[in-house]
């Protein structure tokens, strides 16, 4: 099992009362100590301001991190988890991640998602559509990206659907990555955002289960890639770990990722929010990472 570092950006708050050049310091520093450690990859969220309650306190703007933190780090993976797939137009998003697997040398992943965060989407001007309208979006903004990413130079990609469309479109430069960068879409919901997932993804993102919850879901994401005739093993299953459940130290954070782990799934993202303030906290997630049986890059002596 991979683990993957979410770097602190501010959103979850971990930046309030900082001024904007020493936390975009402490961004630039915990990513380079998570690589250092042996974290698999680097995880942005895509929001814009504060969570649970708007504040006027710095969230830095995903894609601005991921460019910025791809010429600092040379091994790990970097992505978004989750794009919200209506914040963009998907030809502009392809455009965008080929961009980003140049700049990082072939190192970047596509997290995306439906969205969720009304307060944030109705500050931003774009409206808050109904649960099934957002899903529809995804889908749509799927069949883009897909025929964005994919194809040799010369290919142009054409899709008319209800809520996205493209008309022979060049996605050039392509992405490093061939035949595209891997696809993370993200959700818990098992008729709609898990079909999508077994249609378009190289993998599932879990939000916040428990292993319980993810030993529950498996038969039925099994089931979502067999409707299709997909090998349920092509699908790699990966878990959010939400801040508060990847915080205490110890036999309760190694109990979660050991169970996790033997469950099988292939990686874990976490956002260590005390990274924020010392060194000492990745290091002490690296120990109970290693502690559960989950895969670090060995750490030159």
């Amino acid at each position: 099992m991979d683990i993957g570092v979410i770097v602190p950006q501010g959103w979850t708050g971990e930046y309030d009362g900082w001024e904007t050049q020493p936390a975009w310091a402490r961004t630039v520093q915990v990513a380079k100590q998570a690589e250092r450690l042996g974290f698999e990859s680097l995880w942005v969220f895509d929001h814009f301001h504060t969570v649970p309650v708007p504040s006027p306190e710095l969230t830095f703007e995903s894609f601005s991190v991921l460019a910025a933190l791809a010429p600092q780090t040379e091994r790990v993976r970097l992505g978004h988890i989750v794009l919200c797939a209506a914040y963009r137009n998907p030809a502009l998003t392809a455009k965008l991640i080929s961009t980003l697997d140049a700049i990082s040398g072939g190192r970047m992943e596509l997290g995306i998602g439906a969205g969720w965060k009304r307060d944030e989407w109705l500050a931003y001007g774009y409206g808050f559509p109904e649960t099934s309208e957002r899903l529809a979006i995804l889908r749509d903004q799927l069949e883009v990206i897909t025929r964005m990413l994919s194809g040799g130079r010369t290919d142009r990609a054409t899709f008319k659907g209800e809520h996205a469309q493209v008309e022979n479109a060049y996605n050039v430069p392509k992405p490093i990555q061939q035949p595209r960068v891997p696809i993370m879409v993200g959700g818990n919901g098992p008729n709609v955002t898990w079909r999508l997932a077994a249609r378009f993804a190289d993998e599932l993102n879990l939000d916040g289960m428990s292993p319980d919850e993810v030993r529950a879901a498996l038969p039925t994401i099994r089931a979502r890639c067999e409707e299709i005739d997909r090998d349920p093993a092509t699908l790699r299953i990966s878990v959010h770990v939400w801040r508060d459940d990847a915080t205490p130290e110890g036999a309760s954070r190694v109990d979660r990722l050991a169970g996790l782990h033997e469950l099988g799934v292939n990686r874990v993202q976490a956002l260590i929010a005390a990274s924020t303030e010392t060194d000492e906290a990745l290091e002490s997630f690296a120990a109970d990472c290693r502690a559960a049986g989950a895969d670090l890059a060995a750490v030159p002596a």
